[in-house]
């Protein structure tokens, strides 16, 4: 039993492990700004150089315990985890900002130091120098993105669009949002853009379609209900003992039309033998007596009686 435990927990942290590294695969780079003169400024009015991170996904991600590096010798794999951490910058737990929505964007600002603030990170980055970036997961040996920044003017960035990157002017910067915006972009053109292999409108359509069927379900499941309800009204009305009462309703009804024919013509000859009325009223009660009978319900109750026959000595 326990080694069947054993191998479940060991499953689920196996499947935990790999969502969490197909989640961290999901942020990258998006564009760099290394000589900030006129571009943002921090909290503290200043303009330093500035990384912006992108989740690609429609899932939020905390990128907490992850690390930035500007130095090419972490590419060294026989070099210890230790070592790597040295020459990295790591992002800083505390902070709801680090909880990345889906499509949302994060800066850090860099050449500053931690002291500063959570986005501040103490990551040399060179001005006017080609400068390669390193984003390393939480263990910091998996790269999860790099890229390599050219030796850029006054703020100007090196901004990615889809796979390639490419040189913004500095009016044309866009830290924190999307890197490209086209005001005359048609929807079909944006949804393609950013659903390129099509998951998002895929999970779209399911999600209408299983709210349909849904809708549908409940609808159906009260109609039958009703419909139900209604079967057993029915049902009890053609089981009640409702012949009697009708024909007791027709009977009387023919006696009275019979009597009333007699009082007429009672009426036009001044008179009719008495006889014959109680013959007529005679014959209607027997006709009544003969077709109408009472429902019985075929149980016959029997009550104990006391008698000379029936006493114990």
């Amino acid at each position: 039993m326990n080694k069947y435990r054993l191998l479940l927990c060991s499953m689920m942290l196996i499947s935990a492990s790999a969502s969490m590294a197909q989640g961290a695969r999901n942020i990258r780079i998006s564009e760099v700004l290394t000589n900030n003169t006129a571009s943002i400024q921090d909290e503290f009015g200043e303009r330093e150089a500035w990384i912006e991170l992108e989740n690609i996904s429609f899932t939020t991600y905390n990128i907490r315990g992850m690390y930035l590096t500007t130095d090419r010798h972490v590419l060294d794999k026989e070099m210890s985890v230790p070592e790597r951490i040295k020459r990295m910058s790591v992002i800083p737990n505390g902070d709801p900002r680090t909880q990345i929505g889906g499509r949302q964007h994060l800066v850090f600002f860099a050449n500053s130091t931690p002291t500063k603030g959570k986005l501040h990170l103490s990551l040399p980055v060179p001005i006017s120098e080609p400068v390669w970036i390193g984003f390393y997961n939480g263990n910091a040996v998996e790269l999860i993105d790099s890229v390599t920044v050219p030796a850029l003017a006054a703020d100007q960035s090196y901004a990615r669009h889809g796979n390639n990157w490419s040189i913004k002017k500095a009016e044309n910067v866009t830290p924190g949002i999307e890197n490209f915006i086209k005001t005359d972009e048609t929807k079909d053109a944006k949804l393609k853009r950013e659903d390129p292999h099509g998951f998002g409108i895929t999970l779209l359509a399911m999600g209408i379609v299983f709210f349909c069927l849904a809708v549908l379900f409940i609808f159906f499941w009260f109609f039958g209900l009703i419909m139900a309800h209604l079967d057993t009204a029915k049902k009890v009305v053609n089981t009640q003992p409702i012949k009697t009462v009708t024909k007791t309703v027709e009977v009387t009804h023919d006696i009275a039309h019979a009597t009333g024919n007699l009082l007429q013509d009672g009426l036009k000859t001044k008179g009719i033998d008495k006889e014959l009325y109680i013959a007529v009223i005679s014959m209607a009660l027997k006709q009544y007596q003969e077709d109408v009978h009472d429902v019985e319900s075929g149980i016959i109750t029997i009550k104990a009686r006391q008698s000379g026959w029936n006493i114990i000595k």
